[in-house]
């Protein structure tokens, strides 16, 4: 019997639960010169949970980007492994990644549930089963998908954070703190880098509150062009956008 590496999560999921990420995969400039490069654009999904929804959205989406990417999903639990469909496989698998090579691993809520002394093995793990040049999305968020925090890491490790969040229902940046993946929510406290970003966000969403009137999209785009001035390499998608987002390098926000 082949060994898995991992152990069994809650499995909780939901439709549409991954959609602001899906979104910026489907945008980002990284990920379609990866996928349209690749002589297999072999995509999996690791621990798709309870039901494989998510998944065959995330499928969905990639094929904008190119038709003929392959998406493989991923369970180290033998019961939630289903029959593929559309053109999706499901297997059994773990950080070793079922012996696969994928150029795009997406891992969303499953490091959030192992202690973090835990992640950076796993990181190391799943990038060393990668495509050389593969990506590793390892992101948390809420119930409903409306707050979504993922750090990409290759091989060198990890490059960037991404912060999403639905702009009606979220008041504040720094109410995504609650959502941040492993390597990140226990330093969320004064003195580290995530913690201070996340107060420098809430200062720009502050001043730019005389756009309050025109909504929560208006608002954020000032808020995002007053935050780049404090924050080193802050990427603002320049294309409008249904979420409120922003990304910084991993120097930004890693822990001292």
């Amino acid at each position: 019997m082949p060994k898995f590496d991992g152990v069994i999560t809650r499995g909780t999921t939901g439709i549409n639960r991954l959609r602001r990420s899906d979104r910026r995969l489907m945008h980002d400039p990284a990920v379609a010169a990866l996928l349209r490069g690749a002589a297999d654009p072999l995509v999996v999904d690791l621990g798709y949970g309870a039901s494989p929804t998510t998944t065959l959205e995330l499928a969905t989406r990639l094929r904008t980007v190119r038709s003929d990417v392959r998406v493989i999903g991923l369970e180290i639990d033998p019961a939630r492994v289903v029959p593929g469909s559309d053109g999706v496989e499901f297997a059994r698998g773990g950080f070793e990644l079922a012996g696969l090579r994928p150029v795009l691993v997406r891992a969303f809520n499953v490091l959030r549930q192992y202690p973090e002394d835990a992640v950076e093995g796993a990181w190391a793990r799943v990038t060393s089963a990668m495509a050389p040049d593969g990506m590793l999305i390892d992101g948390t968020c809420d119930e409903l998908g409306r707050r979504a925090i993922w750090i990409t890491v290759t091989a060198d490790g990890p490059q960037t954070v991404t912060f999403a969040w639905d702009p009606f229902t979220v008041p504040r940046p720094s109410d995504l703190a609650e959502r941040l993946p492993k390597a990140l929510i226990h330093h969320n406290v004064s003195g580290q880098p995530v913690h201070e970003l996340l107060v420098a966000a809430d200062r720009a969403w502050d001043t730019a509150a005389p756009l309050a009137p025109f909504g929560p999209r208006v608002r954020w785009r000032e808020a995002s062009k007053i935050l780049a001035v404090d924050v080193p390499g802050l990427d603002n998608p320049r294309r409008r956008l249904r979420d409120n987002i922003f990304t910084v390098p991993w120097s930004v926000a890693s822990p001292r």
